[in-house]
């Protein structure tokens, strides 16, 4: 199993390419199955979720093709992927395959909208939490679908198709979201959703949408109208930057200093997270080329911060954040909103000499002169990048154990690191 060892203390500065939105890629391929013409999507990452999703699809009948450069040729290059559902061979997602990402719980919203159904694993719990599948099972008895719990699947049928309704999310839920937008693309009639997403990755969904024929409004806003249309066609689409990879390595540059361009970076997909990291005494800047960030070696100011759906501060940039308030001069608070169990990675930065304590939902950080440099093990994705932000800073070695969290998220993370002047290497089992 790999490993990732990091001797910190160096600044990073020069330019971080930021890769393609995984949480804006993986609808967007899953939204393939509404039509039987070709869906291209620019600026595909390559991460082991979407190859995930990618063998997902082809269980369901869906053909690709890739064209782009590969990463043996040293540098990160968006991939393009065509994906061309014509003939859905299947309509059961199996548990073997969902329980692996739960986002491929989504292909139950286009199977039900192009083939009237569906057979879905149920994905299980995770690390960060159960997070219930009840508000996308609501939401599509509402267009009209009969849905049983049989054998630990969902069984969903609407052979006289979909039909327009009125929704209002009793919870805010991106995938929820993504799902009841999918499915009332091909529904008879208006279907309103109220209290939807807001998150840039629902925006992007619904501009592919629309690209592909569907009559979709309002997206970004608490209230989604969308009108149904008999078919969907083809189109060519490109994946939003990463918000969450932009704002990780944001965090990166303020934690070991540097001056760091974060090409194709938008400000507008993350204001919070950014006017947060400018209040602990970081430069960030909007360019034409994308986000510079600056920080000259002056202390870190603490700043509380709690995780609210967009436009608030991310869930999904949490364990970062704490990461640089370990170095910070003096008390943070930071408040989890969203996820149940997400402060798995305490104790693992703990380790390196952090002083954290917890307070129901509240972690408590005590911010320390230095931190030292220790084995520790990745619990998730994004606790696990927390720790390589924390090792950048750290005194010494720490290695990195389970790292293949890390895959699934971050494109060639320790490539793009070391160019910057990091020393980071992976080392292969």
């Amino acid at each position: 199993m790999d490993r990732i060892r990091i001797r910190g203390g160096s600044a990073l500065n020069g330019t971080i390419p930021v890769s393609g939105a995984k949480n804006a890629a993986l609808p967007l391929m899953i939204a393939s199955l509404l039509t039987d013409d070709t869906l291209t999507l620019e600026n595909v990452p390559h991460l082991a979720d979407v190859e995930q999703l990618i063998r997902i699809l082809g269980n369901h009948g869906v053909d690709y093709s890739v064209n782009g450069r590969r990463e043996n040729q040293g540098k990160s290059y968006a991939r393009t992927i065509h994906f061309n559902a014509r003939s859905i061979v299947d309509t059961t997602a199996p548990y073997e395959l969902v329980s692996k990402m739960r986002a491929s719980f989504w292909v139950i919203g286009p199977l039900l909208a192009r083939m009237g159904e569906a057979r879905v694993s149920l994905p299980g719990g995770c690390a960060i939490g159960t997070r219930p599948v009840d508000l996308f099972i609501e939401g599509l008895r509402a267009l009209g679908t009969e849905i049983d719990i049989e054998g630990g699947y969902v069984v969903a049928r609407a052979k006289k198709g979909l039909k327009g309704a009125h929704y209002k999310f009793p919870k805010t839920s991106v995938g929820a979201t993504h799902v009841l937008m999918m499915a009332a693309s091909l529904a008879d009639g208006e279907t309103v959703l109220k209290n939807a997403a807001r998150e840039p990755e629902v925006v992007n969904l619904a501009e592919c949408l629309n690209a592909m024929g569907a009559k979709i409004s309002g997206a970004g806003s608490p209230t989604i109208v969308i009108e149904g249309v008999p078919t969907l066609s083809g189109a060519r689409h490109r994946v939003i930057p990463d918000r969450i990879e932009t704002g990780t390595y944001a965090l990166a540059v303020a934690m070991a200093g540097g001056d760091v361009l974060l090409e194709g970076a938008r400000t507008d997909l993350l204001e919070s997270a950014l006017a947060s990291l400018g209040r602990t005494g970081a430069e960030v800047t909007q360019t034409n080329a994308g986000i510079r960030v600056r920080r000259n070696g002056s202390g870190i100011a603490p700043v509380d911060v709690t995780t609210e759906p967009f436009p608030g501060f991310p869930t999904d940039l949490q364990a970062q954040f704490m990461a640089l308030m370990t170095r910070a001069k003096g008390q943070s608070r930071i408040t989890e909103t969203i996820f149940e169990n997400r402060f798995m990675h305490v104790q693992e930065l703990a380790r390196l000499g952090a002083r954290i304590s917890l307070d129901g939902q509240t972690a408590v950080v005590e911010g320390v002169d230095s931190l030292k440099g220790a084995p520790v093990m990745a619990t998730d994705l994004r606790a696990s990048v927390s720790l390589v932000i924390a090792g950048l800073a750290a005194e010494g070695e720490t290695l990195i154990n389970r790292v293949y969290h890390l895959d699934r998220g971050f494109e060639r993370l320790e490539e793009k690191l070391s160019a910057c002047g990091a020393e980071i290497e992976r080392i292969s089992a």
